[in-house]
């Protein structure tokens, strides 16, 4: 579990420092790639945490509809807009959708820095 945690935080600190780069169409990319990264180690993350608690969940979606139910988030909605823009992002290459997704990402960091410390707070 740790392991895992370590590197979803990792992720984070990496999405965070980029964020505090000028944009530029490579900077808007590699963001989004590490926005992607950092969602995976996220759900990964959740999915461990609750396996140890003997709960089995097998998608993002699962994970977070268990995150909220054990008060580990606080909007469930959120994470719903989040694995949507996630897969649009994985799925296919838009400028339009990319730029749009960037803007979000800002937003997005607030909600995964919220999820991480409430996954340290019940270890």
């Amino acid at each position: 579990m740790m392991k895992k945690l370590i590197q979803f935080e990792k992720a984070l600190n990496k999405l965070k420092d980029i964020l505090n780069k000028e944009e530029s169409e490579e900077i808007r990319d590699a963001t989004i790639k590490r926005f992607e990264f950092t969602f995976e180690l996220c759900w990964k993350s959740l999915q461990e945490f609750f396996k140890e608690k003997g709960i089995i969940c097998r998608s993002p979606k699962d994970c977070f509809k268990q995150a909220f139910s054990y008060g580990l988030i606080e909007n469930e909605d959120i994470w719903i807009n989040i694995i949507q823009d996630r897969n649009l992002t994985t799925h296919t290459y838009q400028e339009k959708i990319a730029k749009e997704i960037y803007l979000k990402i800002k937003e997005y960091v607030y909600h995964f820095e919220k999820i991480l410390i409430n996954m340290k707070k019940n270890l």
